[in-house]
């Protein structure tokens, strides 16, 4: 049930997420990882909703210098937590 959810999670965020040219993109099982290699991974909490959540976890993608990140596992209630896998 919790990857079901996950993935549901995952996936709503990434539909409804709008990205800037700077921001780290998540990476999905369709995209080509190339050279990527996994580098460890960020975790945040106290999101609002979905997309505060991924973008969180965009932004500290982003500054320990990924170039993607998967997202492992979100939930909560009123206050959102998740981990990603960061890829460089």
């Amino acid at each position: 049930m919790k990857k079901y959810l996950a993935l549901a999670v995952f996936a709503g965020a990434v539909a409804t997420a709008s990205f800037s040219a700077w921001s780290v993109e998540p990476l999905t099982n369709g995209t080509d990882t190339g050279q990527l290699r996994p580098a460890g991974t960020v975790s945040v909490s106290r999101a609002s909703n979905l997309d505060d959540l991924q973008d969180k976890l965009a932004e500290k993608a982003r500054q320990e210098g990924a170039k993607g990140f998967v997202v492992n596992a979100a939930g909560g209630d009123n206050h959102m937590y998740g981990t990603a896998t960061i890829y460089k």
